[in-house]
């Protein structure tokens, strides 16, 4: 079986002990910890690049950005993360998921944590997340990253509807059809030029 891209990075960083952190990752709630400690997020950042979002699976829990914080305590590794909405029906299975990658790594005592603040919002997701939902068929969220939260929640709650992008033919000549599509962080759209409906991940 063909090994994946974070795979391959994962044998890069063993041999070398270089691994590429993102902005993202460099913001992550990291604990104060010694050089080793810091190894060891490291690859474990790369480790978790391998685990997907079930109902998203071409998107990494990194790309989603609900990766919150690696605290490595003696030989447990703790990991916390975030749902993107509360009641989340992902987070269980995400949680078990991480579980076993780890074990698969070597790390045999692995605690998952939840933290429901701050929220999760759209701006945490990569921009190469983004891109990989839209190649999926999926229109990815037109966040503005607004940094006054009440502006962003007034542009959510009372703004006009958008017209969103296509991901099939890119037009923006589209009509929302419902505010759920397959699941609930979706809405339904469908483009009036190719006729394809299509899902929206909303903004949170």
């Amino acid at each position: 079986m063909p090994k994946s891209e974070a795979q391959k990075e994962l044998e890069v960083y063993r041999k070398t002990g270089d691994a590429y952190l993102s902005n993202e990752d460099k913001n992550m709630n990291f604990s104060k910890s010694d050089k080793p400690n810091k190894n060891i997020k490291e690859e474990i950042l790369l480790i978790l690049q391998q685990v997907c979002d079930p109902e998203i699976p071409v998107l990494s829990i990194l790309d989603l950005g609900i990766v919150r914080g690696i605290i490595p305590i003696d030989d447990e590794i703790e990991i916390i993360i975030t749902p993107t909405y509360s009641g989340c029906p992902a987070m269980d299975a995400i949680a078990i998921d991480i579980k076993l990658k780890l074990i698969e790594y070597g790390y045999k005592k692995v605690k998952v944590s939840y933290t429901l603040s701050p929220a999760w919002t759209t701006s945490w997701m990569t921009l190469e997340g983004k891109n990989k939902l839209k190649q999926y068929g999926i229109a990815p969220p037109n966040d503005k990253n607004e940094k006054d939260f009440q502006k962003r929640i007034n542009n959510l709650l009372f703004k006009e509807e958008e017209n969103i992008e296509c991901p099939q033919c890119h037009s923006t000549h589209t009509n929302l059809l419902s505010q759920f599509g397959s699941t609930a962080c979706k809405a339904l759209y469908q483009c009036l030029d190719c006729r394809e409906p299509f899902d929206y991940f909303k903004c949170h």
